[in-house]
């Protein structure tokens, strides 16, 4: 059976399985604080990107792995794999899975590029998948067919930890911003085909909780839901509070909550806490 070697981008928390797998690979993000440029979860930990952000007066940017970053990765991985599959965050926000393509056309060793629809741990959970199909002497095509598949299964609700960092990213307007600071509006983005989407707008973080797990509860009536991910930035506790709450109501899922990358921090801020799954 040939050897296939698995990339992600730093945009994914890397759990325990993953980062302890000999044929995983992940791609930094760029995060720029000023003049100052890092390489997520090589250069910058998230501790320290935590403090950073807490002592800089002018908001961080994040840029995608450059083509020539990819070229040189795959040509080192091409020594000792036959194949690789690439994996990446939502082609709607990066353009990470573009330079993958690119690179992808500029190497001898046979490059998939999977654009996952999703960011964080959900992105995680497909490389997982693949790699659990893999080792059961799955094809790289059906692997394929079935990653793309559900990439559009996934949902995923979030409350932002900061409307201005968002704002401050591009990704939302002046006057949605306004409007829900003057407001204290909390506004529960979605992924939805790969773009960040409005879905609900409540007056309290309780409140938008409560919507989000209605969310999920209408999912469950309908789906089988195989894992639950709970997201988060610096609030730990408040995950921790929420997954104790979810396994309560779901006691026979495994549900468990997973850190933001710094990349997607950036944007979403440090308060950020979501939920995601994949309808099965």
């Amino acid at each position: 059976m040939e050897k296939i070697a698995w990339v992600t981008d730093s945009t994914a928390y890397l759990d325990e399985v993953l980062t302890n797998h000999p044929d995983v690979y992940s791609i930094p993000m760029v995060v720029y604080f000023e003049e100052d440029e890092y390489l997520d979860g090589v250069t910058l930990s998230l501790e320290d990107f935590y403090t950073k952000l807490e002592s800089s007066q002018v908001p961080p940017k994040t840029s995608q792995p450059s083509v020539g970053a990819f070229v040189e990765l795959y040509n080192k991985l091409s020594e000792s794999y036959d194949r690789i599959i690439s994996v990446h965050l939502s082609s709607h926000l990066s353009g990470t899975v573009s330079s993958s393509k690119q690179a992808g056309e500029m190497v001898d060793i046979p490059v998939h590029t999977v654009d996952s629809r999703v960011i964080s741990f959900p992105l995680s959970a497909m490389v997982k998948r693949g790699l659990e199909m893999r080792e059961a002497g799955t094809s790289h095509e059906d692997i394929l067919t079935h990653l793309a598949e559900l990439a559009k299964k996934c949902e995923i609700y979030v409350l932002i930890g900061s409307l201005e960092q968002l704002h401050r990213s591009g990704r939302m307007t002046g006057v949605q911003k306004l409007l829900g600071s003057l407001l204290q509006i909390k506004p529960i983005i979605k992924i939805e085909d790969g773009k960040l989407e409005v879905s609900e707008k409540v007056r309290t973080e309780k409140k938008a909780l409560s919507k989000i797990t209605d969310y999920l509860k209408e999912a469950a009536a309908h789906s089988s839901i195989r894992e639950l991910f709970v997201l988060h930035g610096t609030n730990v506790d408040q995950a921790e509070a929420l997954v104790k709450e979810l396994r309560e109501t779901y006691p026979s899922i495994p549900i468990n909550a997973f850190p933001l990358s710094t990349a997607i921090a950036v944007h979403a801020g440090v308060n950020t806490i979501g939920i995601s799954w994949f309808n099965e």
